[in-house]
């Protein structure tokens, strides 16, 4: 039975949308939409969690921290690519390189193959506030991970891993601009 809607908490929100909407519209696919609905529930939520109790902390973004770990992962990369591959659009990333330039934490130089174009890498600072922040941010994502068993975790990362792959694979994947 889905929970009161007065007594309804973010999360526990999804299963009165599902039930209302149900009733409301009979035909509507109610496996799909919990999937999703909690599937975009719990990745807002958990994001909420490291953006207060590691990002914020340590002086930063939830975007900024997926642009510095992309470059960390990646290394050096034109902005277009850097955008790409962090999720996000060329303007955010625009953006958020004037504020962690200027933080000392990322580094915007000519690209030597077309020098209208621009190189973002990590600076030395950057990179060690990267690794630290990394740090506390793992210690969470353990956490995270510590709620379910060792085989559901491997059940659950199987299972996104898929939806990831298929999707990719469909070129569902949201081109930003």
């Amino acid at each position: 039975m889905a929970p009161d809607p007065e007594q309804a908490g973010f999360l526990s929100f999804a299963d009165v949308a599902v039930g209302t909407t149900a009733r409301r519209l009979p035909e509507v696919d109610r496996d799909a939409m919990a999937m999703v609905l909690l599937l975009h529930r719990v990745a807002s939520t958990v994001v909420y969690d490291l953006e207060s109790r590691v990002h914020r902390p340590a002086g930063w973004s939830w975007s900024a921290f997926r642009l510095l770990f992309t470059l960390w992962v990646s290394g050096p990369a034109e902005p277009g690519r850097a955008a790409e591959l962090a999720g996000m659009s060329r303007a955010a990333v625009s953006s958020l390189t004037k504020t962690l330039s200027a933080s000392g934490l990322l580094s915007r130089t000519p690209n030597d193959r077309d020098r209208r174009g621009a190189v973002l890498a990590l600076t030395a600072r950057g990179t060690a506030a990267l690794e630290e922040a990394f740090r506390a941010h793992n210690a969470r994502e353990t956490q995270w991970a510590g709620l379910l068993t060792a085989d559901e975790l491997a059940t659950l990362t199987g299972l996104l891993r898929k939806l990831a792959t298929s999707a990719q694979e469909r070129d569902w994947v949201a081109h930003r601009a």
